[in-house]
């Protein structure tokens, strides 16, 4: 009996403490789960600031390409209201120059109807039949042919300068509702332009000082590229005005050093080997079209058409690093189109500002200077003085 009683005190003592183990057990084990809890909360809200940051970062560059395209069209626009300005000075220098003809011949018809009145009843028939002689007669009739002549392109002059007057008029008036338009437009464009620098504004004060400075170098970006398509646009207008006034619409030609396939426009790939990888506006601001791939770094960069070397330069910081788009290129191949070549190694430039190159001829190397991520040839194509999809060329 003595032996059962121990028993059963030790399978009761046994009892308690498993119980105390289990209690022990399951409160270590709900700290844990509070402790993984409170762990996963953290992780959570720290990603959100994460994104937070990291969205406010995309809007505040979103915001910075928009302001850009905004300055670009007002940029643009100053051009057309210069252009429209000049052309409307010489429209009403020529309107002035029409007037005063058309004044001079205007009081020239007066003076020959007041001599004609003053002649009376004399007639043509009878100025001939008063000759002396046939001599006289073929004299007079030669006069009096001059005469009728004379007063038919009189007549004759006086319509055109009439339709001259009218025609610079209505150009005039023309000029002058563009140039409304253009200026109201200009308006608008300012307008949605101050509304977005104070949206960025709010935007930019929420930023970390390196997303700041990252910041300031998108705008730098932003700015050179506004810089280089008002240089490019300049030299397209005066290029233009050139054909015009040799009336020559010259077109660039050359000799394909290159195993590249000639496009249908007549353009090379200008890397060799190499596909494009990000294409026109494969993201905001992006304005051309990327090369990229496997061991492309120092590959051979192509004039993609024969042409003539406008820039070939290095955009630096003070400090001496690269910004931008780095060491670049432009080749004008003189038939409206102009291609510009990125982010070259440094150093690597070939060729030189008025220097003529051949299709295929390598004008720098792959690299990634400026605001580049990785190795790449950036490469945009420009009609006109404004830049186009080189998909399309290629």
């Amino acid at each position: 009996m003595k032996k059962i009683g121990f028993k059963i005190i030790g399978v009761f003592v046994i009892s308690i403490f498993l119980l105390q183990s289990s209690i022990a057990l399951a409160v270590s084990q709900s700290d844990l789960n509070e402790t993984n809890k409170k762990i996963d909360e953290a992780e959570e809200a720290l990603n959100n600031i994460q994104n937070e940051k990291s969205e406010t970062m995309q809007q505040v560059e979103d915001i910075t390409v928009q302001i850009s395209e905004y300055q670009t069209q007002i940029d643009q626009l100053d051009n057309q209201i210069t252009q429209l300005h000049t052309k409307i000075e010489e429209s009403e220098k020529q309107l002035e120059k029409a007037q005063e003809d058309y004044t001079k011949q205007e009081q020239l018809l007066e003076a020959r109807l007041v001599a004609t009145y003053e002649a009376g009843e004399t007639s043509y028939l009878d100025f001939l039949l008063s000759s002396d002689s046939i001599t006289d007669l073929i004299s007079n009739y030669y006069l009096v042919t001059e005469i009728a002549t004379s007063d038919t392109e009189l007549l004759e002059s006086i319509q055109k300068q009439k339709q001259e007057i009218e025609q610079a008029k209505q150009k005039l008036e023309k000029d002058k509702q563009e140039l409304d338009t253009s200026k109201a437009s200009k308006q608008s464009v300012t307008t949605q332009l101050q509304t977005a620098k104070n949206e960025k504004n709010q935007q930019v004060a929420k930023l970390s000082e390196d997303e700041k400075q990252k910041q300031e170098e998108l705008e730098q970006f932003e700015q050179d590229k506004r810089d280089i398509a008002n240089q490019l646009a300049a030299i397209a207008r005066q290029e233009a005005a050139n054909n015009v006034a040799s009336g020559s619409n010259s077109t660039s030609s050359g000799s394909n050093g290159s195993s590249n396939t000639v496009s249908a426009g007549g353009f090379i790939k200008p890397v060799n080997g190499y596909s494009i990888t990000c294409g026109w506006y494969g993201y905001k601001g992006h304005t051309g079209v990327d090369f990229s791939g496997s061991g492309i770094a120092g590959k051979p960069v192509l004039a993609a058409k024969s042409g003539t070397v406008i820039t070939s330069t290095a955009l630096v910081n003070p400090d001496g690093t690269y910004r931008s788009y780095g060491e670049y290129i432009v080749i004008n191949h003189h038939d409206g189109t102009m291609t510009l070549y990125a982010h070259g190694a440094p150093g690597s430039r070939l060729v030189s500002q008025g220097q003529s190159v051949s299709q295929g001829q390598q004008i720098m190397s792959v690299g990634t200077t400026g605001n580049s991520t990785g190795y790449h040839l950036h490469f945009e194509v420009w009609l006109n003085g404004i830049r186009v999809n080189p998909a399309n060329y290629l």
